[in-house]
Parts: C-alpha cells; structure tokens; sequence
C-alpha cells in the first residue's frame, strides 16, 4: 500500500483553526488568507480520505476523523517543531524567569516546561506559582520576565490580554449547600483578590445575604472548602477538579458573574526582550489559548497575533494582526 506524507502546513493550519475557534484567526497567526487556509483543509480531508468537519449550527464541527486527526496532528506538529528547534543551533541560553497563577500551574505548566526543555536544553527555567496580584508586582520591579495571570478592568503596560473566560459559582457535585432560607456559606481568597471582589459585589448587588467560612491564599483550600459541601466558590473552569460542578446561577437562584481576563505580562525590563523569553512566551500563549477555549472562554485579537514581546506602553512589536468576521467558527 501506498504510503501518505500528510502535509504539515496542512496539519498546521487545521491545528490553529480548532485550538482559535476561528480559521479567520488561524490564517491572521499563520500569515495566509482564508482563503489559502479552506485549500489547505480541503487537501488534508483528501490525503486522509476523510471528513472532518461537519455543520453546526451556523458553524463547523469536528467529525470523528477530525477529533482522531487533531490528536496525531498536534503530536507531529511539536515533535516537528522540537527538532526544528533543537538542530537549528540556536544557541538559546540564560534563564527565563516565569510566573503563573495558581489555576494555570498544574495544567498549562508540565506541556510547556516539558516542550521548551526538550527544545532549549540550554535556558534554565524559574518558575514561581502565586497570585495574580503577587505575580503582576513582581513583573514590574523586574524579578518575573512573564507572567500568566488573571486580570481585570483595561490591559496595563505590558500586558496582552489574550481572552475573556466565564466565571460560575462552583460547589460539591452532590451537597450544595444553598437555601433560600439562610446566608450562603462562601469560601473566598483573602484580599486583595479580584475574584472575591467580584463574587462579594455580585451577592450583595442582588440582596442576596452570604456569610465567609473559609478565606485562603490557596486555590487548593478553596476547592476543598467546596468539596466537603461547606461552601459554594467562585472560579472559572480552569483546573476544575471532577468531584465539583458549574452550578446554574438562574436555578440555585445566584446572580449571575462576568468574565475574568486571562493575560500574559511582560515585564519592560531588558531580560525580558531576550530570544529564549520571546519563544517561552509563544509557547504560553499557546497553552494559555487552549485552556480558554476549554473553559468556554472568548479569544481576544491578541491571543492570534504573532508577536510574543511587549514594550513599554504594552503594544506589540508586530502590530497590525487582526481578526475578520469569519463564518467557521467552532463551537467551543
């Protein structure tokens, strides 16, 4: 039997179209037109023989084949890049100092730590997990490179807000404990915090009595709070551990919560402008791209845009990406 060489640009382009949400975000990250990047998708369903795609609504699906495909593409597209990286002669060394808040450690880090090693072999990695509030002071007087972290109101100096992600109230999948006929139990993080704020300012516009039982710096503290059935929380999807649920805010009859922004800083300071910060940065936003969408988040314009540094006024220095209307979105 004949053997196949799938196209990896192909691949590429598939890849980025599913992990965006968008193939109009797609072709602006990968430098094609749209119209380029149907071809591409067309040529792939021909080698392998297959659909994958189906309709949805007024957008697009993964077919089985598809959802097969995305798996085998996104290992050949690393496995690819790693050795494109690593034969190269870079050369890349020092050390790159990042940060992540605690909801992005255990899910975005061991991928991005395991890729870049393999890859750069010469950069040594800091990593410090912490608030969000910790996290951007410490990007600002220099001792953090890169920050991912939780952000909201306006993108400060340096910082590229890459999507919007839903906040919920969140408690044990079998003792939920609301009543309408007493203060909701509630387990916060200790302030500052922008979700607490958001959570106490949320229950008391509504006139909805509550009481704290449990306050932590530690996401950890909070999820057992909610685990053991003493309090409902407040967070996104992100890290959610199986033993707890999104609860309806219309039926337990909780007010309804925003988006929080989910952002990588830059720090201005010169370490930061480095090759070996530039590529981890590419690599965060990656990961950090594909937990939003897990979490049914909506991608900004920057979460497609090529450049992976940030001056001082917080622009990048590749401006001009943009995102067009684009009628194949995925259903996230």
């Amino acid at each position: 039997m004949r053997k196949t060489n799938l196209d990896l640009d192909a691949l590429r382009s598939f890849v980025a179209g599913v992990e965006l949400g968008s193939f109009a975000r797609a072709a602006d990250r990968l430098g094609r037109s749209t119209s380029a990047l149907s071809a591409q998708l067309r040529k792939l369903e021909t080698q392998v023989d297959q659909t994958l795609f189906i309709k949805a609504g007024r957008g697009l699906a993964l077919t089985d084949a598809g959802e097969r495909l995305l798996d085998y593409a996104r290992r050949m597209l690393e496995l690819n890049d790693e050795v494109s990286m690593a034969l190269r002669g870079d050369g890349l060394a020092g050390e790159v100092r990042i940060g992540l808040q605690a909801d992005f450690g255990e899910h975005a880090l061991p991928a991005v730590l395991a890729r870049f090693g393999r890859a750069h072999p010469g950069v040594a990695l800091r990593v410090n997990i912490a608030r969000s509030s910790d996290l951007q002071a410490q990007v600002d007087d220099g001792r953090l490179d890169l920050a991912l972290l939780w952000s909201v109101g306006e993108a400060a100096a340096g910082e590229r807000r890459l999507a919007d992600v839903p906040l919920h109230w969140i408690g044990n999948a079998m003792r939920i404990p609301v009543s309408d006929a007493a203060p909701l139990p509630v387990a916060l993080m200790d302030a500052p915090c922008p979700l607490r704020t958001i959570a106490i300012s949320a229950l008391d516009g509504a006139g909805r009595p509550w009481r704290q039982v449990l306050g932590s710096a530690s996401v950890a503290a909070l999820w057992a709070a909610a685990a053991a059935g003493l309090a409902l929380t407040v967070r996104t999807r992100i890290g959610l551990p199986a033993s707890l649920r999104v609860l309806d805010a219309d039926e337990a009859g909780l007010p309804p919560l925003p988006t929080l922004g989910l952002s990588l800083r830059g720090s201005s300071f010169e370490t930061a402008r480095s090759p070996a910060c530039r590529r981890l940065a590419a690599m965060l936003i990656d990961a950090a791209t594909e937990m939003a969408i897990r979490a049914n988040g909506v991608l900004t314009d920057a979460a497609s845009s090529p450049a992976l540094s940030f001056d001082q006024d917080g622009r990048d220095e590749h401006e001009g990406a943009t995102t067009r209307a684009d009628e194949s979105v995925l259903p996230a």
